[in-house]
Formats: C-alpha cells, structure tokens, sequence
C-alpha cells in the first residue's frame, strides 16, 4: 500500500495530544471525551491492518521507508510482520478501555492525564512498527517519559520512589543496548535491521553484544533478578497504569528478543540459553512462592506478571517453531488476562478503597457479577483449557521439553504454585463469611453497564484465542518461520 497507514496509526493520538492542549483546563468532559475518541479511531485503524494484512505473506507488509538521516545511512523504516501485528492491537484496543475505567476516576489534572495516555500510545504502536533500530530505540526509551509521569503524578502513596526505581532501572538498562546498537552501526554502516541480518559477526563480539541487549530486555520484561522495579510500579500506578504496563510494555523486552538478539546473534543466543533457562525457572518458582504471601492484591497479580513471563523467556530460546510461537501467544494472551485482573482489582479499591486481602471476604453475595468475572480470569491466568493462558503455556512447554525436558519439569511445578496463589487469592475475597466491614457498608454496587462492557470484552477475546487460535497462530508462525530460518542459517558461521 502506498497510504502511509502506520505513520497516520503511530501519530494519530499524537493529534489528540494537540486538540486536548487546547481545551481549557477545567474542561475536563471534552478532554475526556476527545481522548476517547481519538483512541476508538485509532483501534479502528488497526483493523484495517488486520483485514488488509496478508496472512499468506510472511514478509513485512505496509512498509514505509524514507531517508531521515542521509549522511549517516539512517531511514525513517516501518512495516509490520505477523508477530507485531497483534501487539499493535493488543496497544490499540487497550488504550481506549483504559480511558473508559480512568472516566470517573481521576478527578486531578485530568487533560494532562488524557495526554499522557495518548502520548504513551503512540510510542507503543512505534516500538512494534520500527524497521530500523534507532527508529525503535526513540520509541522504546519514549515510553519512559509518559509513563514516569503516570505513575509520578497520579499514583499512590509511595509514587515518587517508584515512578524513580522505575525510570532508574530500565533506563540504565537501556544504555546498555544503546552502546550494541552504536557498535552493530559501526560494524554494517546502517540502522536498518533487515540490513543488519546480513551481518558476519565473530562468536566473541556476539557474546557482549548479546549481553548489552540481554540486560535493556530483561530489565522490560522483567526478567529475575530484574523484576524488583515492578511490583513497586504496578502498586503505586493507576488502574490505567499499571494495565497498560502489565499488557503491553512488559512484552517489549519479549518482541526486542525476538527481533535482535535471536536473528542477529545467534551463535550467542545458542550459548546463553540454559542461562536464560535457568533464570526463567527461578523466576517462575520463586516469584510463585513470593506471590504466596502477599497482602496487597496488586503487588500479587505483580509477582504473577514475573512469573508468567518467565514461560515467555522460556519459548522464546526453545528456537523452535512451536515453543517460540507459544511466547509470543503467552504475551498476547497474558496481556488480555493481566489487564483484565488489573481492571478488577482497580473496580474493588474504588468501592472499598484498599486493597489488602484480609479486608475482603465474601464477596459473591454483594457483587456475584463481579466474582464471576474475576474467576473467569483468575481460571484463564492458571491456564484453564478453553483459555487463552492454556494455549501458550501448552505450546511454551512442548517447545521446552523438545528442548531440555528437566527444565520443562520444573515449569510445570512453577504452574502448580501459580494455581496455588491464584486460587487462594480467589478464595480469600470472594468466597466465605462476608467480613464485618464489608456487610456493615451499605449499598454496595455491582459492575455497572460500562464496567461489564470492558470486562466482557476482555473475555470474549480470551475465549475466543482459547477456544479458536488457529487464525492468530498461523499468521505468527509464517513470520516466525522466518526468524527461525535466519537463526538456523547464520548459526555457526560467524568468523572466529
């Protein structure tokens, strides 16, 4: 196609960014209103990408490629393969019900929030358009910027120390990649990334650049010991936040993965995988029993995230067609499941504000709606067949028992734990004796039209991946295949 159409999906909320500058600060409806709808359309332009994407062709497709920098080789490249496809759903379809549940929420600086979001939405879709890798490393370190500030202005108590562990972290994790990418330019004289493919690198300069990638991808997945920044983020973020983090800027790390270290750096990828496997075993055990013991609800869904991407890592550098494809279907899936757990926990603190465990009990006989909604997906995050949580751990452990069957193994007794905690945390709050404080409160109100809206949107989605993943797997695993032939073809045939 000649119609720029990612450039118009990247920048259109930017537009919204523009009209809501205008709009007076106390008219917060219209800045509201103008973000919601700038978002809608902009979901609505990514499905034009999903009827008009070729599922046949494994190629990028929509590619815009222009010079931006001329004297130093660097292009203005975008395109979309399969596997960035639905990540760049994933963001657009998120973004507009996270404006929807913050509607009545935030009552501060309301425009600056609307902005905020529009801004954070743009830089995602970026980071999964990006064909050349300083293109990607802008839109991957811009995320930084409105995010700090989401957590930083309109989160909790402990906001500034964790919108700062945050930035801190991935930041300096980042700067890492940064000296890869200025040493992969310096070795192919260009930016591009279908360029770099070609690239003859020694098993040695592999290895640190393998390293300077591993450290920025783990720190965004994150990975343990990584993963510390994270459960302080997602509790003091906003609803909105900490679901837009959950969803979408944890599987960045995952897509970097996929884009640079395995088809770039193979040689490397080959010798750091029982590594890479050794650290996702822990993170999957280890965080399962530390979620164990939370009393904060939040920072246990938290603990869940590390622990699901953990399979992520895990498929990833399985490098085989079924394992792979299973983690990319794992960081969609987890993206639906972990933001809808986020909305249910963000519905709770708005009736109840708190959101320590042992202030709930009994929940079913004053919201039922809601308790069926969450064991819908409490049952999808443990991977319930007919889910979509099932079809990417299953796919994740038949690719890691082709791999090393002892580590498949302990990913399953990191599954057990996760049943553990989920279906404790499920117990805790819906069912038993209604506790006092909750009975003596009065008129205590189920999920609204609007919130069941949201909810059963997220559920449908699941259902459906769950239930028909056909049409999402296939398109991924032509795209994939490409990925694996390039890895296959270069592995072993870097000069020494």
């Amino acid at each position: 196609m000649s119609f720029p159409l990612l450039s118009l999906i990247i920048f259109l909320p930017v537009s919204g960014v523009f009209f809501i500058s205008l709009i007076k600060e106390e008219d917060t409806r219209n800045a509201k209103a103008v973000a919601l709808w700038i978002s809608s359309l902009t979901f609505l332009m990514s499905l034009v990408l999903l009827f008009q994407f070729d599922s046949y062709n494994a190629e990028y497709q929509f590619v815009e490629k222009h010079i931006w920098i001329e004297s130093y080789n660097i292009h203005y490249h975008l395109g979309i393969d399969g596997i960035s496809l639905f990540f760049i759903l994933l963001s657009t379809f998120l973004t507009p019900l996270c404006i929807l549940v913050s509607w009545n929420n935030v009552q501060k600086r309301v425009r600056e929030y609307m902005m905020a979001f529009l801004l954070l939405e743009t830089l995602m879709i970026g980071v999964f358009c990006a064909l050349d890798i300083l293109l990607f490393y802008i839109f991957f370190e811009g995320v930084l910027i409105p995010l700090f500030l989401i957590i930083g202005i309109w989160g909790g108590e402990r906001k500034i120390y964790a919108c700062f562990k945050f930035f801190l972290y991935t930041l300096l994790g980042s700067v890492f990649m940064l000296l890869a990418i200025i040493k992969l330019y310096n070795e192919a004289g260009t930016t591009d990334i279908a360029a770099m493919t070609h690239l003859s690198l020694t098993p040695y300069l592999q290895k640190w650049l393998w390293l300077s990638f591993f450290v920025g991808m783990a720190v965004k997945i994150p990975m343990w010991p990584f993963h510390t920044w994270l459960p302080d983020a997602h509790v003091e973020a906003p609803t909105a936040g900490s679901v837009l983090l959950a969803a979408v800027l944890l599987k960045m790390g995952g897509y970097g993965f996929l884009r640079f270290s395995i088809p770039l750096l193979p040689d490397a990828c080959q010798f750091f995988a029982p590594y890479v496997f050794t650290l996702s075993i822990i993170a999957i055990i280890y965080t399962s029993l530390v979620a164990l013991v939370q009393t904060d609800i939040k920072k246990l869904i938290a603990y869940s995230s590390v622990a699901h991407m953990g399979f992520v890592t895990l498929g990833l550098f399985t490098f085989n067609l079924i394992g792979m494809t299973g983690a990319v279907v794992q960081m969609i899936s987890h993206g639906l499941i972990s933001g809808a757990l986020f909305l249910c926990i963000g519905m709770l603190y708005d009736r109840f504000h708190t959101r320590d465990i042992a202030s709930y009990g009994g929940l079913v006989k004053v919201m039922p709606v809601f308790s069926a909604f969450f064991m819908f997906f409490i049952f999808a995050s443990i991977a319930l067949p007919g889910t979509s949580g099932f079809i990417g751990e299953f796919f994740v452990l038949l690719g890691i028992f082709k791999a090393n069957s002892g580590f498949a193994c302990l990913a399953v007794l990191g599954m057990i734990f996760g049943a553990a905690y989920s279906l404790w945390l499920y117990r805790r709050i819906c069912f038993g004796k209604l506790v006092p404080s909750l009975a003596e409160m009065k008129g205590i109100q189920d999920l609204h039209y609007g919130e069941k809206l949201v909810l059963g949107s997220l559920a449908i989605l699941i259902l459906f991946l769950g239930i028909y993943p056909k049409h999402v797997t296939n398109i991924i695993n032509r795209s994939m295949r490409i990925i694996i032939d390039v890895y296959d073809m270069k592995k072993g045939t870097g000069e020494n």
